[in-house]
């Protein structure tokens, strides 16, 4: 090293005069040119070094020539725009031919030993189980690429059908759609598998079958297959155990992995790793004792050499360090005289923190190209609307959609100068990525996971976007006041109670409009009239809300089934096989209509625009689509019968399900996300059922050729969704009575087979008992065969406690006037036993007589048994315990406003249990039903009673409660409300707003405002809150009950 090539330099040697002439011999100098000046001007000051990209170009780089690798990685990273950085690496060939990581903290010059006559490539370094955990069309195109390369090296070894499968993909990718002629050329000019003309005619068949597939979408499938093979994202490394038999050693996101040929004969997961270490040639793994038991805790592997057993130490530390840490440790100082053991720590962003890097936006993304692809240039984004770990599974398995990264629209943009490229062309003026951030710096609070800290630092907004040709584009940030006032999360549970709620959270209390403005949300000019439009952006909204409900399955409970290991592997293909497809689908129907709502505002606010435009043909391609997965909504039912029985048996599994409950993202049972497919079902009935019988738009000309086609369409989607729905009918209303009893089993103590096949629940509620001691709050619940009452259990805890069961078989139900001094009074005649119950109000008291009534006639004819408990808690009252709650301690007036529910216990306090226990309410199965067609979501202007200012939130309806996010794109809501109790109405001249489209929600003493966009979006407000707090019935309203 060190030498300049080409050149010969004679050296002084001992006894050589001063002045002496030098020795004749052999230059290779110029005239004129003396040695010494050689080596100045050959001497290089940075060094070029080649790095072949993954679509095999190569790239130069100038760095300095003592720089650390990561001056190199960061010189890649600009060059190539690549947001989603830290999956990737550079690699190059040590003397052994062994590939070794460019280390980012180490200099270049030391690591590799000829830096300007090395070629480094760029490489997937981390392959995480899930493609939908890459936010970034771009990353995932480039994930797509080495998978093509894997599998021309053979590192991807897979059956025959599946290599031509995923060659099929890669073809369709860069050469779209099937041509024979251009496929056979392509193949003959590319190489794809070894001996690919074996396998042609089968990769030509399958590539005929992907038309109209997008090159993303492509992407996405080659992904997708690819994670399923056991090959997958693996580097072997040759070693052999204390016994001398020839293994191969490997890592992955889940641990360190043995395998004997090609054959998987062990997995050590991190879970069960205690301290990974090497000595020499030898690589020593320490298991954790409870783990392997009291023999053999240490397992030792002989490598190659000390270098290659380092190399394997030093990639099993970022593995670790990527995929299972939230932050990327410290480096630990370096002893002054003393070292002992290797000082090497994974230096870049963790999964976590990449995640929420990218989730934030902080970046401007800039177009890529692909090639070979008839889609030269992709955005990677073109709307406001951010990329986010909730972005899993974008583009699906579905045509002719073709879906983006994130939830916007897609176009193309030519590489060269700009020409317009139909109505939807848009381009990015973002600038260039920014470099990461150095590993040791301090992120910046846009690049934060979401806390309340940093929410208070106002997030920079995305890329704007320049519209042609009359296209307006919305954000759906929130607005400066919603970045102005930083809401507060519940570090104990995700969205209490107050007094009205159970200790609300400040986002909806009054002081949290201290730092609201009246700035309000941004207006289309001339938004359309037809009321068609609101339907479709109704249908936009909710199904964005929709998405996010299934990546709490696709997503978070994949990650944490997948991190955990507690679910059989034949119960999670189940589940996903039948989630996953599902979720592909509406993923490209949301992009389909964002399309749409694009045009169609555009066209209003065009000069002359009519404000009209079909969006019937979309229903109706999409609903028919829709009635090919109906198998994949069938199987949803087996999926929560199974999911159901296992956790019975496998306490694992149900403690892994009760602790991912706990989490923000699950703000719903996690059962009831599994039914979001079936409900959605029938949402899309009611909004097609009102977009058939929507009047005609305002517009005085008569109705034309389209207008009349646009009907047709919304009719035979009707049609074709009712078909869909009327086969499940049955089937969701079983699986909502199975989640509703597998709900109860947890929060019921003493009671352990609630879940019984023939069993209904009929309705639930809050009534008092008349006791020696005077009405006693209870928690009533009215099955088909037997009715169970409960008291609120000991401080600190979530659950409902038995008091006493009465079987329906031989009950009387009889109100008698006057006899009782509670008013609402009615007497329950039990076999063994008679129950005087109040009600809270007279319509309360008939809904349960009614509800009671039915059953017992029901029942009569029924061949089911009763529900049996041990010793004498059946139909019996046992003696009041100490630690139970009185009528005047659980009363909400008496709740100091910032009380939690039970101290910390750890429950969700916006379900219907809690909130009938606390209101004195009930619900009843006709209600759910109800509420499950009656969901609505979108933005809302929000103002509290004594505060000034509006903030805008996004707001869900669903299960009775309003859910309040800061923009769709959240991954978890900021506060509840629930609704039961509430009353809606129109503010009062008293109230002192004098703005349109506001509705006014007031609990007793609890007052909130909000506006909504439009006359059509008020009304709609106005409806389904009614319909989700009137269903309780009520004597009076509550300004006089407070």
């Amino acid at each position: 090293m060190g030498e300049t090539e080409g050149t010969y330099r004679a050296l002084q040697t001992p006894g050589t005069r001063l002045g002496a002439q030098t020795p004749a011999g052999v230059s290779t100098l110029e005239p004129g040119q003396t040695p010494t000046s050689a080596a100045a001007v050959r001497t290089p000051a940075r060094l070029h070094i080649r790095v072949q990209l993954l679509d095999d170009t190569m790239e130069v780089f100038d760095v300095e020539p003592r720089c650390g690798g990561q001056a190199l990685l960061t010189h890649v990273w600009r060059r190539l725009s690549l947001i989603e950085c830290d999956y990737f690496g550079l690699e190059f060939q040590s003397a052994q031919a062994h590939w070794i990581w460019l280390e980012p903290m180490k200099p270049i010059v030391r690591q590799i030993r000829r830096p300007k006559n090395t070629v480094l490539r760029l490489a997937v370094k981390f392959f995480p189980p899930d493609p939908g955990q890459l936010q970034e069309e771009y990353t995932r195109y480039l994930f797509a690429l080495q998978l093509k390369r894997d599998l021309l090296e053979e590192r991807l070894t897979c059956t025959d059908s599946t290599a031509a499968l995923l060659t099929s993909h890669l073809l369709q990718s860069e050469i779209g759609d099937y041509d024979e002629e251009l496929d056979r050329a392509h193949l003959r000019a590319h190489e794809y598998l070894p001996g690919q003309e074996r396998a042609l005619e089968k990769i030509l068949a399958l590539h005929r079958e992907h038309a109209g597939q997008t090159p993303a979408e492509s992407d996405f499938q080659v992904l997708e297959i690819a994670r399923k093979l056991e090959m997958y994202g693996i580097r072997f490394h040759t070693a052999s155990d204390r016994e001398g038999a020839q293994i191969k050693l490997a890592v992955s996101h889940t641990g360190v992995l043995v395998f004997q040929s090609t054959t998987k004969i062990n997995t050590f997961n991190w879970s069960r790793l205690r301290k990974l270490s090497f000595k020499r040639k030898r690589f020593l793994v320490k298991l954790h004792p409870e783990a392997h038991g009291p023999y053999q805790d240490t397992l030792e592997f002989l490598l190659g050499s000390r270098d290659e057993c380092k190399n394997f130490w030093k990639i099993c530390v970022e593995h670790h360090t990527f995929f299972r840490l939230s932050d990327q440790p410290k480096p630990k100082a370096r002893a002054v005289l003393f070292s002992r053991g290797s000082s090497f720590r994974y230096s870049g962003r963790t999964q976590k923190q990449l995640v929420d890097y990218v989730r934030v936006g902080g970046v401007k993304r800039t177009p890529y190209e692909r090639r070979h692809s008839k889609t030269r240039v992709s955005l990677h984004t073109l709307t406001a609307d951010l990329p986010r770990q909730s972005i899993s599974f974008p583009e699906g398995m579905r045509t002719p959609a073709s879906p983006s990264a994130t939830n916007a629209s897609s176009c193309s943009v030519p590489a060269s100068p700009p020409a317009p490229l139909g109505p939807l062309h848009c381009q990015d003026r973002g600038g260039s990525l920014p470099p990461p951030p150095a590993p040791d710096a301090k992120r910046p609070a846009t690049e934060r996971s979401s806390s309340p800290d940093a929410s208070q630092a106002q997030p920079p907004r995305p890329p704007a976007l320049q519209p042609c040709q009359g296209l307006s584009v919305e954000s759906p940030l929130p607005s400066p006041s919603a970045q102005k006032s930083p809401p507060s999360l519940s570090p104990a549970s995700q969205v209490p109670l107050g007094p009205a709620e159970q200790g609300l959270s400040p986002v909806l209390s009054d002081a949290g409009g201290a730092g609201m403005d009246d700035q309000e949300e941004p207006r289309h000019e001339c938004p359309p009239e037809d009321e068609a439009y609101f339907i479709a952006k109704e249908i936009l909204t909710t199904e964005q809300t929709y998405l996010k409900d299934l990546e709490v399955i696709t997503v978070w409970f994949r990650s944490t089934l997948v991190q955990e290991d507690a679910m059989p592997a034949e119960l999670m293909h189940l589940l996903f096989s039948s989630v996953d497809p599902i979720y592909d689908f509406h993923k490209g129907f949301l992009h389909e209509v964002e399309q749409r709502l694009a045009l169609w505002e555009a066209s209003a606010s065009a000069p002359g625009g009519r404000g009209r435009c079909r969006i019937g043909d979309i229903l109706r391609r999409n609903m028919l689509q829709l009635k090919a997965l109906g198998g994949r909504f069938q199987r949803l039912a087996q999926v929560l019968e199974e999911l159901e029985q296992a956790s019975r048996h496998l306490k694992r599994l149900e403690a892994v399900c009760r602790e991912f409950e706990l989490q923000k993202v699950c703000y719903l049972p996690l059962h009831a996300f599994l039914l979001k497919p079936g409900q959605r079902l029938l949402h899309y009935r009611r909004l097609l059922g009102r977009l058939c019988a929507r009047p005609g738009p305002g517009d005085p000309r008569p109705a034309d050729r389209a207008d009349r086609a646009d009907r047709a369409d919304c009719r035979d989607a009707l049609q074709a969704v009712t078909e869909v729905t009327s086969e499940l009918q049955h089937s969701l209303v079983r699986l909502e009575n199975l989640q509703k009893l597998t709900e109860l089993q947890r929060d019921l103590v003493g009671i352990e087979n609630l879940v019984a096949p023939d069993r209904e629940f009929l309705r639930e509620g809050c009534l008092h008992t008349l006791t020696k001691q005077g009405l006693q709050p209870r928690m009533f619940f009215l099955f088909s065969d037997v009715l169970l009452y409960t008291s609120r259990g000991a401080s600190g805890t979530s659950r409902f406690r038995m008091r006493g069961l009465l079987p329906l078989r031989g009950m009387l139900v009889e109100e008698r006037q006057n006899e009782w001094p509670a008013p609402h009074c009615f007497t329950i005649y039990a076999a063994q036993k008679t129950v005087v119950v109040a009600a809270s109000t007279q319509l309360e008291k008939e809904k349960w007589m009614q509800d009671l009534q039915a059953a017992i006639d029901a029942a009569k004819h029924s061949s089911g048994t009763a529900l049996g408990l041990p010793g004498s808690m059946v139909c019996s009252l046992s003696r009041r315990s100490p630690d139970e709650v009185s009528l005047e301690q659980e009363s909400e007036d008496a709740r100091g406003a910032g009380g939690p529910l039970e101290g910390q216990g750890r429950h969700r306090a916006n379900t219907t249990v809690h909130v009938c226990w606390h209101r004195s309410t009930s619900v009843s199965r006709a209600d759910r039903s109800a509420a499950v067609e009656n969901q609505l979501s979108g933005y809302l202007l929000r103002k509290f009673k004594n505060s000034s200012g509006w903030q805008k939130l996004w707001v869900v309806l669903t299960n009775f409660c309003l859910f309040f996010y800061k923009t769709h794109q959240d991954d978890y809501p900021l506060a509840s409300l629930p609704l039961l109790g509430y009353q809606v109405s129109i503010p009062r001249e008293a109230d002192g707003i004098h703005k349109e489209h506001v509705f006014k929600l007031q609990f007793k003493s609890h007052i909130y405002f909000f506006r909504a966009e439009s006359k059509y979006t008020f009304r709609r407000w106005m409806e389904v809150i009614e319909k989700a707090s009137s269903c309780p019935g009520r004597a009076r309203p509550p300004e006089e009950e407070a």
